[in-house]
């Protein structure tokens, strides 16, 4: 209940969101195991949300990316803002989003400054989402960067994989936590892969499907019926441990038999695909099967 709807503060008194502990409640008389869901944020449109990081520079995008992690963001708000007024500045957006609840307050105000952090889980579920719905829109529009990226999949040219989609990651806002394990960095880096990948019709995308002796990441079957490609995907701590990742993605396609599927289908054109990423950097090698 705490992580999910706590964390405004009106004068001394610290608030929960009463429309979300009311529903829960309520979920909760009727079955005792309910888990909490967003209550309030499924009641509203979340434009402003929408708006905030549709208009965001490359600086507001780090500190939606600090924010995300749990770090506070300090600005200057305005509370007299009209309603006319929202979208002539991010900073007004920054005013709004705090009055809105959107975002809180932590600790005191010093010389006009906020220190503004995002309230609980429900929010931050707002901001993941309108994250991932603006990450699919850039990869819509950037169709150059698309077809680069997916012609060299087919050619193996991973110079070209490589360039485009470390711009990519330049572009995007990560949702990490230097504290998330492992897995949980190659689930974030695997959408992203497949949100590129899915843009382009010339393939069926099969991700984490069952595929010989355990789980490929991505399986790529192309309109060639001859033709198929496997990708696993790693997280490095460090730059100078990407080329070690790309190995251990190579080795475990190999050992586990990512290809068998695709030799099921009759295809024997196979290329595999070894990625590490670290932050918004990536390595990428490829071997014939």
């Amino acid at each position: 209940m705490k992580e999910w709807y706590d964390g405004y503060r009106f004068g001394n008194a610290d608030i929960y969101c009463p429309w979300d502990v009311i529903n829960y409640v309520d979920d909760l008389v009727s079955e005792a195991k309910s888990q909490p869901k967003a209550y309030w944020i499924n009641s509203s449109g979340n434009d402003l949300v929408k708006r905030f990081i549709d208009m965001a520079d490359k600086t507001t995008k780090d500190e939606i990316e600090q924010l995300i992690v749990g770090e506070a963001v300090e600005k200057r708000i305005r509370l007299d803002l009209t309603y006319d007024e929202i979208d002539n500045s991010i900073d007004n957006l920054w005013s709004v989003l705090f009055t809105t609840g959107y975002l809180t307050k932590n600790g005191d105000v010093e010389n006009g400054m906020y220190r503004l952090i995002i309230p609980n889980k429900e929010v931050r579920e707002v901001f993941l989402l309108q994250i991932r719905d603006w990450f699919d829109q850039v990869v819509a529009n950037d169709h150059a960067s698309t077809e680069k990226i997916n012609r060299g999949f087919l050619e193996g040219k991973t110079d070209d994989i490589q360039q485009e989609l470390t711009m990519f990651l330049g572009e995007t806002i990560s949702v990490l936590d230097t504290k998330a394990r492992n897995e949980e960095k190659e689930i974030f880096y695997h959408g992203i892969l497949i949100g590129i990948l899915k843009n382009y019709s010339g393939w069926a995308v099969k991700s984490n499907r069952e595929s010989g002796d355990g789980y490929a990441d991505i399986l790529l079957k192309p309109k060639n019926p001859d033709v198929g490609i496997v990708i696993e995907l790693k997280y490095a701590h460090s730059m100078n441990e990407l080329d070690k990742a790309c190995e251990r993605a190579m080795e475990q396609i190999k050992n586990h038999r990512y290809d068998a599927e695709l030799r099921e289908d009759g295809r024997n054109d196979l290329l595999a695909y070894g990625i590490a990423f670290c932050k918004k950097r990536c390595k990428v090698v490829v071997e014939k099967l």
